[in-house]
């Protein structure tokens, strides 16, 4: 029986070879998004899992409008002013967006669509952002919004 040297040089490099950095950080990423799904439904947390998502996600649209601003002179104007965090509106000079890694705006945790507001009725030299929360109502102690959580 005659063994082939590269064959066995191949075989023995490649039961030495490991995990590389991208593989471990993509099977963490996956375990991580596993744990955020599955553990609030073991603790019986979903809700405050949800109200803490929504949180982030308007901290995050924050950030994306506050660059916005910088970048534009002002704030998106109008109901449907998240959109222009995507698109390049036309009256708009500056824009170097998109400002958000996202194709379209997301809902919020309950499936309702952020409310935005620019001007703000109270944020009047900013803007208004929230959601409904799980009621899915405007009002209500169970709201999420910009000008009752801290930056």
């Amino acid at each position: 029986m005659k063994l082939d040297l590269n064959t066995h040089r191949s075989t023995r490099l490649a039961t030495r070879r490991g995990f590389t950095l991208i593989e471990l950080l993509l099977v963490l990423v996956i375990l991580g998004i596993l744990a955020a799904i599955v553990v609030p439904k073991f603790s019986g947390r979903t809700d405050d899992a949800k109200k803490a998502a929504a949180k982030t996600e308007i901290s995050s649209f924050t950030t994306a409008l506050d660059s916005f601003e910088v970048d534009t002179g002002s704030y998106p104007r109008g109901k449907d002013g998240l959109q222009d965090l995507i698109a390049a509106p036309r009256d708009v000079t500056g824009w170097k967006g998109p400002y958000l890694n996202k194709n379209e705006i997301p809902l919020d945790p309950w499936l309702n669509p952020y409310i935005y507001e620019c001007p703000g009725k109270n944020n009047p030299s900013g803007f208004d952002l929230m959601s409904m929360g799980p009621d899915g109502r405007v009002g209500g102690d169970d709201d999420i919004a910009n000008w009752t959580t801290k930056r």
